[in-house]
């Protein structure tokens, strides 16, 4: 027996798919593939056979779809120079392109994503295309960000190309999205800010790609505070923000259940409460005591309540029948919730609301500047931070914007991780701070940002910029708190560091299956671990294509004289000496509690066939996942 290979390519999300449909549907795969002609008659009338459909289609749509299904190679190599706290930290923040980068991520953090923000290019025509060449992947962003040769590949504005404009946009979006939401948690929601130049094309894309059943609302942030008069025919004083959650769910009743959290409720909210009766339960708000429905949809609501000082019948209209049956109706006199007036003069009941039962406030798609912030306040917020280099970053969003996104989404202290990956000036990294400064809460941030550059020399890129907004943003939480500044250091406190991490080609040499000379590719395969990087660089490549995420804990323990990382409490152990020793191994078997997985080198074990043949049936034996890379 020989231990598995650590698959150092991203896994093609397209056989996740088809090995559920092959759970499901076994007789529709032929010789391994899947018959369509089979399929369609196992669905039978749930297929749509017409030549003509409603649906989204652009120039490239085909090519965007397959973009998700080719596989990357590359890897995330950590930054300690760019990072704060990195030992401690679980913040991330990562350099490079999203559509890469957002592979590399799917199998750490599948199904693990509470909220996903992104403000992505609003394609005016002005902003930042991604120079997406889906055939090969991390080598043309390494081309791009000048790291290789250019080959005819440049930083660009979008051109303006008539038709085309639109669908290179959603042949950008559309892949990333599709990945992005396989990271949500089935709870997860995403929300995305765009303005009137996609819409449409967003909205359909996003249909699409999470099912129109889980959209949720399209929010309108009023953005400017004031009507700009040097535009054309309207002055555009607001954004929005397309909110879906990745699965909806229902209660018995087939009714859908809340996804989001409800709004604290204001001080004019709460003074709309009174209590002029001098109730014992507090201030309260008389509401209607019928509803909408009439006396042929409700016939159980449509019946005589008796007037307690008059004693005549009082019956509500066939129209909008009374709210609460005979029963209820009974309960509420008995409790004394039903409100006739002061002196009982008012001719029908109203029912008694009590401010102490009445949870938040459902959250509405208008977001007033005056709750939410604008342009000019983000501007502000962003100067107050970087001073006379504040010209290194032109549109960001203010903080409270973010933060109504949070509270909205998101537990104080459930660990949620929240992610954006046009993560532009940082904006999201430090709401999470601020937030978890406020309520004790425990949010991680995922940051991903290309290094688009700036005109700015402190500040190169836009992804320093991501990286120094949330250091700059971490320095005034603790120079406003000195216990803050204690907290840092301490494991139980708040978290106000982070791990940065650049992508890059992948820390071992790959087959080219292109490559004319291969008995030279064999020999430099021989030895596969490429020159220059760290035993550090090579740790998180192989923790992230394990299955763990990029802020797990990392130990190094000493096993038989030969250095063992353990990652993550144990559950994965790897060692990267060469050669690796068998008592080395047999230790890291012993260990408590027992690890899920072990890594070593290929070539830890050359010459020494038998051993690595032995091990691998002996971690078999004790349930442990054995492989080399």
């Amino acid at each position: 027996m020989v231990p598995d290979k650590l698959l150092l390519t991203t896994p093609n999300p397209i056989e996740e798919r088809l090995e559920a449909l092959r759970e499901f549907f076994p007789e529709a795969f032929k010789e391994g593939k899947l018959d369509l002609e089979t399929f369609k008659q196992l669905l039978g009338e749930k297929v749509e056979t017409g030549r003509e459909r409603y649906g989204l289609s652009w120039a490239g749509k085909a090519e965007a779809i397959r973009a998700v299904q080719i596989p990357s190679s590359g890897t995330l190599r950590p930054r300690r120079d760019q990072s704060v706290g990195f030992d401690t930290s679980e913040n991330v923040i990562i350099e490079g392109d999203n559509l890469e980068v957002l592979k590399l991520l799917q199998q750490a953090y599948h199904g693990k994503v509470k909220l996903i923000y992104i403000d992505p290019p609003y394609n005016t025509g002005n902003d930042f295309v991604y120079p997406d060449d889906f055939r090969e992947g991390v080598r043309q962003y390494l081309r791009f960000t000048g790291q290789l040769s250019e080959d005819g590949v440049r930083l660009t504005t979008a051109p303006e190309e008539g038709g085309r404009i639109h669908s290179r946009w959603l042949s950008m979006m559309y892949p990333r999205l599709q990945l992005a939401r396989s990271l949500l948690r089935d709870d997860g929601v995403i929300f995305v800010s765009i303005d009137d130049h996609e819409l449409h094309n967003l909205r359909a894309i996003m249909d699409e790609i999470f099912g129109e059943e889980n959209f949720l609302a399209t929010v309108l942030w009023q953005k400017k505070y004031a009507p700009s008069n040097d535009t054309t025919d309207f002055s555009y004083t607001h954004d929005y923000l397309l909110s879906y959650v990745k699965s909806r769910r229902f209660n018995e009743q087939g009714k859908a259940v809340a996804t989001l959290k409800r709004m604290e409720r204001t001080e004019e909210q709460n003074r709309l409460y009174k209590n002029p009766d001098n109730d014992p339960r507090g201030p309260w708000m008389s509401d209607n005591y019928t509803c909408n429905k009439t006396s042929e949809q409700r016939p159980n609501l449509y019946y005589p309540i008796i007037h307690p000082k008059t004693g005549k019948e009082i019956w509500p209209s066939r129209t909008a029948v009374w709210r609460y049956s005979r029963e209820r109706h009974e309960q509420n006199v008995r409790e004394g919730r039903v409100w006739w007036g002061l002196n009982q003069e008012n001719e029908t009941p109203r029912y008694k609301r009590y401010l102490s039962e009445v949870a938040g406030v459902v959250a509405d798609t208008w977001w007033e500047h005056t709750d939410v912030g604008h342009t000019d306040e983000a501007k502000k917020e962003f100067k107050s931070l970087f001073g006379e280099d504040a010209d290194a970053f032109d549109t960001p969003k203010p903080v409270r914007l973010l933060k109504r996104l949070l509270q909205l989404s998101t537990e104080p202290d459930a660990g949620d991780i929240v992610l954006d990956f046009f993560a532009g000036s940082g904006t999201l990294g430090q709401a999470v701070l601020e937030m978890n400064q406020e309520d004790g809460g425990n949010r991680r941030f995922v940051l991903v940002q290309l290094p688009e550059p700036t005109r700015n020399p402190n500040y190169p890129t836009i992804s320093s910029v991501t990286r120094g907004r949330v250091q700059k943003a971490a320095e005034r939480i603790r120079s406003g708190d000195e216990k803050s500044a204690v907290r840092l250091l301490e494991p139980d406190g708040q978290d106000l560091g982070f791990r940065a991490f650049s992508l890059d080609t992948s820390n071992f040499k790959l087959w080219d299956g292109e490559a004319e000379d291969i008995q030279g590719q064999l020999e430099a395969l021989v030895d596969n671990l490429v020159e220059g990087r760290t035993q550090e660089d090579v740790l998180f490549e192989l923790l992230l294509k394990a299955g763990l995420p990029l802020s797990s804990r990392i130990q190094k323990k000493e096993l038989e004289g030969q250095k063992v990382y353990s990652v993550a409490e144990g559950q994965l152990l790897v060692c990267l000496e060469r050669p690796i020793r068998a008592e080395t191994l047999r230790a890291m078997m012993a260990l408590e509690p027992k690890p899920l997985q072990v890594v070593c080198l290929d070539v830890a074990f050359v010459g020494g066939d038998a051993l690595k043949t032995n091990i691998a049936l002996e971690m078999r034996d004790r349930g442990i996942r054995f492989r080399t890379v």
